[in-house]
């Protein structure tokens, strides 16, 4: 499949969490625009299909980085090992993140802090490390994903929730100090998505994933990415997600959170959802599953 838009040869994506769900799909937008991509994510092999499948795809260039955004160290190296190859990254998409569903006061304090890490300070660390570049440049653009969850508190998920409420802030502030520039930045904020965060997160008997219609995607992915294209500052995807966050602002805080804490409770219902239908999630899944020998919760580390 030929690459469709010409105008974006030579120019460079990068891309964190890139080999399953919404990371993804922007990929293969990306790909499909002309953009050479470099992929970063954790999982050798499984960056290796990826990799594999859109060169054979699409006609740009693919570079995979295996890094664990879960170590400190790891921005860093990640754009020193960039500029040593002399490449430019024209967008910066920073899709990888992770969740820990349960009571605060029950789960691991170390699993907490490494959510922190990857969330928070890894988003930083790459977006401060590419966007003084962009802004020297004047030219760049930058996608961060956020999530409706960062709109609302939300227990059982609260330390997730509270990480991306930090992103659709501090995307928000950098958003307008750089308006003045050519370089934007874009917060994604989806709803509840066909990915494997909800394995990983341990989340997967609640009434949100076993009950609720969750998005496509391909259809976040498409959202997020003729957003950044427009340079827009904030894109929240879907109807459904527009009105949840409509419904928590007009609730206030105590009557978001109670509202949230139903759908993050265990679900009764006996024949819901139980996996992802996404087919690059799934892929994920199984290699977590070949790893941990559990289909539940995250690569071993």
């Amino acid at each position: 499949m030929e690459a469709l838009n010409k105008d974006h040869r030579n120019q460079y994506a990068l891309i964190t969490g890139a080999t399953s769900g919404i990371g993804y799909e922007l990929a293969k937008l990306f790909a499909s625009d002309g953009f050479n991509l470099i992929l970063v994510a954790r999982n050798e092999d499984r960056l290796q299909q990826v990799t594999n499948e859109l060169k054979a795809a699409y006609s740009v260039e693919v570079t995979p980085k295996v890094k664990d955004l879960f170590k400190p160290g790891a921005a860093k190296e990640i754009y020193n090992e960039v500029k040593a190859m002399g490449i430019t990254i024209n967008v910066l998409v920073n899709d990888a993140g992770q969740g820990q569903w349960g009571p605060f006061l029950e789960t691991d304090l170390e699993r907490d802090i490494d959510i922190i890490q990857l969330n928070i300070i890894a988003l930083l660390s790459l977006t401060k490390y590419f966007v003084r570049d962009m802004v020297v440049r004047n030219e760049g653009k930058i996608l961060q994903l956020g999530s409706e969850a960062g709109t609302t508190p939300m227990p059982l998920l609260s330390v997730y929730a509270a990480t991306k409420a930090f992103v659709l802030s501090f995307s928000a502030a950098l958003a307008n100090e750089l308006q003045d520039t050519d370089v934007t930045v874009t917060v994604l904020l989806p709803g509840a998505t066909d990915t494997d965060f909800f394995h990983k997160a341990q989340q997967e008997d609640t009434v949100t994933y076993r009950e609720s219609k969750l998005a496509p995607p391909a259809e976040v992915a498409r959202d997020g990415y003729e957003a950044l294209m427009k340079g827009e500052s904030k894109i929240i995807s879907g109807a459904k997600t527009k009105m949840h966050v409509f419904m928590s602002d007009l609730a206030g805080t105590k009557g978001a959170a109670r509202n949230a804490r139903k759908l993050n409770e265990i679900s009764d219902k006996e024949n819901g959802r139980t996996e992802a239908t996404h087919g690059a999630s799934r892929a994920e899944r199984e290699m977590v599953t070949e790893q941990t020998s559990s289909r539940d919760g995250d690569y071993k580390r």
